[in-house]
């Protein structure tokens, strides 16, 4: 077991400087442009191909740390650049979670290499969860998936929403309800693999930040997939149900909720292994914005002083870095644990995600602030930083998600 510490060694510190270079040299200086044109930014991702870190070695390599801190601290440094650009290069990310969540060592080697491709013919992964009527509430969800037997096919409807990459993946994980009397444990993933008829894009939504990723609607009529698409199999599957059949008969439970020893939902495996890497986006976020203000502090003068000289500015310089080190060091708790399989017995993933995101919505507001008119311009970049953090708080489980998981799991009451 890794022992814990606060120190990167030295190949963590290599790939951190190289990763700040990139983000630095790349992202930053193509930031402004692909939020303006709101689109998928390629060449960009092309890049990031080119030098390994759009790749399924590299974020292996990351996954593997024994310490847990490969990958919080490789989307700190990503999202320091940009975050809008540095979701469209790990977006696909976390449908190669959700199949290292769910699949079998045989899909995982399958599927996980088409997902990025190579650098001379980049491919994208989309993992699709939310729909129009079901977002935090994932025993809500509509989209089904029947088994064919005679074909041993799997045969997908529904309509998903907030895809990132939905609809211009080339390969999709869906999560569908199987069995809708166990509410969300009733629901598996399944991969939809290249060219499958019956996968359309719906609406592209224009979004208030993070504007340089694609997100989309998915619509599923008549997708068929073979049974090997079913993350985990169906004999898996199978005994899942059947406990959980089991469980709702002898406890009278129909209301989908996750209690002590519980099976895990499909969706919500993918989440928790992926909540503390979205806290570290937010950190990488809230780091680059107090960055600016710092400067522009330092720079900017009125009354014949630089304006960090005045409280009002210097002491809230000093809640913002305090915040950001409280997040990161939250974040990193909640990696090391998983990685060194420690149970999150308090909800730290969740902490780690809820206190990371309001530190990253709160410290880009102050940002602008603190540059006044000009943090309100496109001329300064701290402007796009808050439109972009505002998504922290609402993706992958909300705030108020966070804190109802946290809730539940101090109290072991079912809090609603």
């Amino acid at each position: 077991m890794a022992e814990f510490t606060f120190e990167l060694n030295d190949d963590q510190q290599q790939v951190r400087d190289w990763l700040h270079g990139f983000a630095a040299d790349v992202i930053r200086p193509a930031a402004s442009e692909w939020d303006e044109r709101e689109e998928t930014p390629w060449p960009v991702i092309q890049e990031a191909a080119k030098v390994g870190i759009y790749s399924l070695d590299f974020y292996a390599q990351q996954y593997f740390d024994p310490t847990g801190l490969g990958i919080p601290m490789a989307m700190e440094e990503l999202f320091w650049g940009d975050a809008g650009i540095a979701l469209s290069i790990v977006g696909t990310g976390l449908a190669a979670v959700g199949v290292l969540a769910n699949g079998t060592e045989e899909q995982i080697g399958t599927w996980i290499p088409q997902m990025y491709g190579d650098p001379d013919d980049v491919k994208l992964a989309a993992f699709c969860s939310s729909e129009p009527d079901a977002g935090s509430d994932v025993a809500s969800m509509r989209t089904r998936a029947v088994y064919d037997e005679a074909k041993d096919e799997w045969v997908l409807d529904g309509t998903k929403t907030w895809a990132t990459n939905g609809g211009i993946a080339n390969v999709h994980v869906v999560v569908a309800v199987v069995d809708p009397e166990l509410g969300s444990k009733g629901h598996a993933s399944f991969i939809v693999p290249p060219g499958t008829p019956g996968l359309t894009q719906g609406q592209k939504f224009r979004k208030h930040g993070i504007r340089a990723s694609h997100t989309a609607e998915v619509v599923l009529e008549d997708v068929r997939v073979p049974g090997a698409c079913l993350l985990g199999g169906k004999e898996k599957l199978d005994e899942r149900l059947a406990r959980a059949r089991e469980r709702a008969r002898s406890a009278g439970e129909r209301s989908g909720k996750q209690g002590p020893g519980g099976a895990k939902n499909a969706a919500m495996a993918t989440f928790e292994a992926s909540r503390p890497a979205v806290g570290a986006m937010a950190v990488g976020t809230a780091r680059a914005a107090y960055e600016v203000a710092l400067d522009y502090a330092g720079t900017r003068s009125q009354f014949g002083r630089p304006i960090i000289d005045n409280q009002g500015i210097a002491f809230q310089l000093a809640d913002m870095r305090t915040r950001i080190d409280a997040a990161r060091l939250l974040v990193w708790r909640a990696s090391w644990m998983a990685t060194t399989g420690k149970p999150f017995t308090s909800a730290e993933g969740s902490m780690s995600k809820l206190f990371a995101s309001e530190t990253a919505k709160s410290v880009t507001a102050q940002a602008v602030q603190i540059l006044g008119g000009n943090g309100f311009t496109r001329e300064y970049p701290v402007e796009r930083m808050h439109r972009d953090a505002a998504i922290y708080t609402i993706f992958e489980g909300t705030s108020e998600i966070q804190r109802l998981v946290i809730a539940r799991t101090l109290s072991g009451v079912p809090i609603r």
